[in-house]
């Protein structure tokens, strides 16, 4: 078995066709024939099978081919990686969190390197802490953040050191409430988890966290009185939706004020929450912080000793 089989067979099994993928690969189809009979012949069971609409995969083969799919995803991820026409190339990217400080620190990085006069690529993907962990293991991203619970910490670490992934925390504090101005609850002198029962809570989903159901990750973290969920994942749209219902409200990590101000927002604690988080930065063991992984890290600490840290001191 080799890559070039696995090739053959993932070209195979997009275009239904030995003839369209021997033009694909521009190879000869016999070529690929004999490869991928060679193929069948090693592992015991038939790849593909003819039908009336082309030619398909088994059972076996489907589950061959997402494996083989795998394998040369993370091959042509080192090749370009270490390719001498990849390392003329700068590149800078992460996955995180949403998170406005986080976003901001990016914005403030963003102006930095304008000042550079080098081309540089740069990736910045907002998404959740699985698809984080999947991107810096496939080597798509460099860098990436998640964010934990506490109590949770440990079955990301042994996940962690599983993936042979370097990791540690850059932020640490508590979800607190993001509403409008307007809202009722901004009125309260102080916010329990009882008050929350009659608004609309805005919300991420994502449940991800190792070896854990959904349900006892989210009763860990927030109380379930709100009676209603909005999920909603692009957050000028959260914002707006804030501001302009006052019967909602959000948790989130500390907001700087400027963004506050912007959308008529306020943030206020939960006196009942004494649940802290914490952003992780993850990377694979080995890998080395170019100038900008630096850069941006450094963004992130201003901002977090502005906005995150001033709270729990």
């Amino acid at each position: 078995m080799n890559l070039l089989q696995m090739r053959y067979v993932c070209e195979v099994a997009k275009t239904k066709s030995m003839n369209k993928a021997a033009e694909s690969l521009k190879v000869t189809q016999p070529n690929i024939s004999r490869q991928i009979r060679a193929l069948e012949e090693e592992i015991g069971f038939v790849i593909f099978e003819r039908g009336t609409h082309g030619i398909n995969l088994t059972a076996n083969g489907e589950e061959f081919v997402g494996y083989a799919k795998g394998v040369l995803d993370r091959f042509d991820a080192v090749q370009r990686l270490y390719s001498g026409t990849e390392q003329k190339e700068k590149k800078f990217s992460v996955c995180l969190p949403r998170a406005t400080y986080l976003s901001k620190a990016f914005t403030d990085f963003t102006i930095s390197i304008n000042q550079l006069e080098e081309p540089v690529d740069i990736y910045y993907n907002e998404t959740n802490s699985a698809e984080t962990i999947k991107g810096v293991t496939s080597l798509e991203y460099n860098i990436g953040i998640i964010r934990t619970a506490a109590t949770h910490e440990k079955y990301f670490r042994e996940l962690f050191d599983e993936l042979k992934l370097s990791y540690e925390m850059i932020s640490e504090f508590k979800f607190i409430l993001v509403m409008s101005k307007n809202s009722r609850l901004a009125t309260l002198d102080e916010i329990h988890y009882s008050d929350l029962a009659s608004f609309a809570e805005l919300a991420h989903a994502d449940p991800y966290v190792p070896t854990l159901p959904y349900a006892e990750i989210r009763g860990d973290v927030f109380p379930d009185s709100p009676k209603r969920r909005i999920y909603v994942y692009e957050r000028g749209s959260q914002f707006d939706l804030l501001a302009r219902n006052t019967e909602t409200f959000m948790w989130v990590s500390p907001i700087p004020d400027n963004t506050l101000d912007r959308y008529d927002l306020v943030q206020r604690p939960c006196a009942d929450n004494s649940e802290f988080m914490r952003d992780v930065l993850i990377y694979r063991k080995n890998y080395v912080f170019t100038d900008y992984d630096k850069l941006f890290i450094n963004e992130i600490n201003k901002y977090r000793e502005t906005y995150v840290d001033p709270l729990y001191q």
